[in-house]
């Protein structure tokens, strides 16, 4: 399939027109957030920083240590063998590990590097932050690879690439096939599913964000916590189900699901906790 395969200027275009959207769009929120409130931009770099470390360094190795050692070149074990047979399981696993780290980093830096930021402000730049940076390095790192890949594919070495790889790990041979078929036929429509998608992830994460900064800033209201914790495993066990295929949905329903879950947590923190406190507490120094 790869020895015959070719990617045409505009599936290339519109994956620089990808890359482009998702390196910007993120700063362009932030900027504009810090010119109109007036935030320390260190709060947004730390959202991001806590992202990259409990979602990337932490999460994924042990995520893939359990769930799928194969990711990582190991063999099999008991645990990933058991929940591999149990799609529904392995799913809420898939769910749980993103919902867990990274609403208990998110705890652990309003507990720790913000604890003196009481002003409410703060929660939606933290979320500012972990979303935009979520978006620069998940979608947008994913379409520089695809750029390169399509180079390679349109030049040979891709097919000579995926020999390699396909003689030491046969198994690898279907994944790659996926990969150059989303290349291959990459257009305006997949695109626009990737910012619609992705623009409604960022709300999600300053809702959760919103959740956890009052959990953390009044102890009456520190079930906020496992209710962030909760509502982020529910949407990715969702999306697991999806990828799975375990359950099969057209993508429109899938995308159209995903938007009203990521605004109604959104709307529901934003008007419930953070429109109610007005005035908010003063900073303190």
């Amino acid at each position: 399939m790869t020895e015959n395969a070719h990617v045409g200027d505009r599936s290339i275009f519109w994956l620089v027109m990808g890359t482009v959207f998702f390196a910007a769009t993120p700063l362009i929120i932030a900027l504009i957030w810090k010119i109109k409130k007036k935030e320390p931009i260190s709060t947004i770099l730390i959202g991001g920083a806590i992202f990259f470390l409990f979602a990337l360094i932490l999460e994924k190795p042990i995520q893939n240590l359990l769930l799928f050692p194969t990711a990582m070149g190991l063999k099999d074990h008991g645990v990933s063998i058991y929940l591999n047979r149990n799609p529904v399981l392995l799913a809420l696993m898939a769910g749980l590990f993103p919902g867990l780290f990274e609403e208990t980093g998110r705890l652990i830096a309003f507990k720790s590097l913000l604890k003196k930021r009481k002003n409410r402000e703060t929660s939606i730049s933290y979320g500012i932050g972990h979303g935009g940076f979520e978006v620069i390095l998940v979608p947008g790192i994913t379409y520089i690879q695809y750029i390169v890949f399509a180079f390679m594919i349109n030049n040979g070495t891709f097919a000579t690439l995926t020999e390699q790889v396909v003689k030491q790990a046969p198994e690898q041979l279907e994944s790659i096939e996926a990969v150059v078929n989303v290349i291959t036929k990459f257009s305006f429509g997949d695109l626009a599913v990737a910012v619609f998608e992705r623009i409604f992830a960022i709300l999600f994460h300053i809702g959760a964000s919103i959740l956890v900064f009052y959990a953390c800033r009044d102890s009456k209201k520190f079930l906020l916590y496992p209710l962030a914790v909760f509502l982020h495993t529910l949407l990715d066990f969702f999306a697991a189900l999806s990828l799975f295929n375990i359950i099969r949905i057209p993508i429109w329903v899938f995308e159209v699901i995903v938007v009203i879950f990521c605004i109604s947590v959104f709307l529901g923190a934003y008007l419930l906790l953070y429109k109610k406190d007005e005035n908010g507490f003063e900073e303190e120094v």
